[in-house]
């Protein structure tokens, strides 16, 4: 059973940064005692049976690996709705996943970066170098667009910039950084 809800409580919170020892203080606090060690051991089980996939974070500006707080992404939005239901459906996550997964189709290693005080949804590196991804549901609201734009413009460097969004709109550049719609880049209609 507490295998299970650990489960539940990593597909339930994909995309969101998270550490053994914050799930073994939720799940106690919700009255299932579990300590972290028995949660990290689940979460690398989880991990060897390709069931989720870790996204360590990267400082950009160190170009260094952190220790702290991964992500997880699930292999299979399915197994989600069969363990949470659909009342659970946090769309903008799920299109993070989906981005996630095809980056590692592509043969992209990838992380969450980390510069400043802001996170860059995935840092996607390969032999040919480095590109940055920012993934939102919709960024039409001005508020919602900064909040994209500002990791992004934080980055020094000269890799490619990109926010991934399901608006139907053509694409723009705010400044080098390219807006695109997700579903044709899921597509390969552009790169």
């Amino acid at each position: 059973m507490m295998l299970k809800r650990v489960l539940k409580f990593v597909f339930d919170n994909i995309g969101n940064p998270l550490s053994s020892k914050k799930i073994s203080d939720t799940m106690t606090s919700l009255g299932r005692k579990i300590n972290s060690r028995t949660v990290e051991k689940y979460l690398e089980a989880f991990s060897e049976s390709y069931i989720i996939y870790p996204a360590k974070r990267y400082n950009i500006k160190g170009k260094e690996y952190l220790k702290a707080l991964e992500k997880y992404y699930i292999v299979d939005i399915g197994m989600r709705y069969m363990l949470l239901g659909s009342k659970m459906m946090d769309t903008g996550h799920i299109l993070e996943n989906v981005v996630y997964l095809e980056l590692l189709r592509r043969g992209y290693d990838v992380y969450v970066g980390k510069i400043d005080n802001y996170e860059v949804n995935f840092v996607a590196q390969n032999h040919k170098g480095t590109i940055y991804y920012q993934v939102a549901l919709t960024v039409r609201d001005e508020k919602t667009l900064q909040r994209e734009l500002r990791p992004l413009q934080a980055i020094r460097d000269h890799y490619p910039k990109v926010i991934l969004t399901m608006d139907e709109d053509p694409e723009i550049q705010y400044d080098g950084i390219r807006r695109i719609n997700a579903r044709d880049w899921l597509l390969g209609l552009t790169d």
